[in-house]
């Protein structure tokens, strides 16, 4: 099971940024997608879950309306739309399954 993060970088307040994470080693498909953040000296904060076929997705309170989370399960790949980014979302990214993690892609949010 691997999962490859990308897309991160930095932005202003109120900017955005869509992140991919690539999956590979399972049936991408037949699984739910995880994103989480893992802030600096903080533990890992799921912020958005897809079922596996793209049907149902949840959010963490924090990021509800301002994140959005897909799947394309033909190209094994999960995204993450991020929008009005605020400076205390500043984390790495990563998506999981299977009790797995990717390394993560780093979103620096600062003016």
């Amino acid at each position: 099971v691997q999962f490859v993060e990308s897309g991160g970088g930095l932005v202003q307040p109120g900017g955005s940024l869509r992140l991919s994470c690539a999956a590979s080693g399972f049936t991408f498909s037949t699984y739910v997608i995880t994103w989480a953040r893992r802030a600096p000296g903080k533990e890992r904060e799921p912020v958005a879950v897809i079922s596996s076929l793209g049907t149902n997705t949840n959010y963490a309170d924090s990021v509800k309306g301002r994140y959005t989370i897909s799947r394309d399960n033909a190209k094994d790949t999960a995204y993450l739309q991020l929008n009005d980014l605020k400076p205390e979302e500043t984390a790495v990214y990563d998506c999981g399954a299977l009790g797995a993690w990717g390394q993560g892609t780093q979103v620096t949010v600062s003016t």
